[in-house]
């Protein structure tokens, strides 16, 4: 599987952004897909995950209630639904994927993710 994530850029607090995780391989449809992101200094930490169906979706405490992880099998992406961003937000965000074979499989930890894409700067300023 290959990810391909894009949609970061530099955005006021309070503004919204939309990432994409584009997908490709034969697979991509039966993997559980997660966001995470990473500031110098610090680890990485996962924002949202979503199982291969759709039906499950787990979210950092920081970033429930703004943020939401979607996804279309049909176009192969994940999408991440960024709203009322916060400049401590700011951070190089990753999406990463896991075959998996049960629909309600989810995967919170990094070490449990198999395939990475590249990063996308997400920037908020104050």
């Amino acid at each position: 599987v290959q990810l391909q994530a894009s949609g970061g850029g530099l955005v006021q607090a309070g503004g919204s952004l939309r990432l994409s995780c584009a997908a490709s391989g034969r697979t991509s449809s039966s993997a559980v897909v997660g966001w995470f992101r990473q500031v110098p200094g610090k680890e990485r930490e996962l924002v949202a995950a979503i199982t291969s169906s759709g039906v499950r979706k787990s979210y950092a405490d920081s970033v429930k209630g703004r943020f939401s992880i979607s996804r279309d099998n049909a176009k192969n992406t994940v999408y991440l639904h960024m709203n009322t961003l916060k400049p401590e937000d700011t951070a190089v965000y990753s999406c990463a994927a896991k075959i998996v074979t049960s629909v309600y499989y989810t995967a919170t930890k990094a070490d449990d993710y198999d395939y990475w894409g590249q990063g996308t700067q997400v920037t908020v300023s104050s």
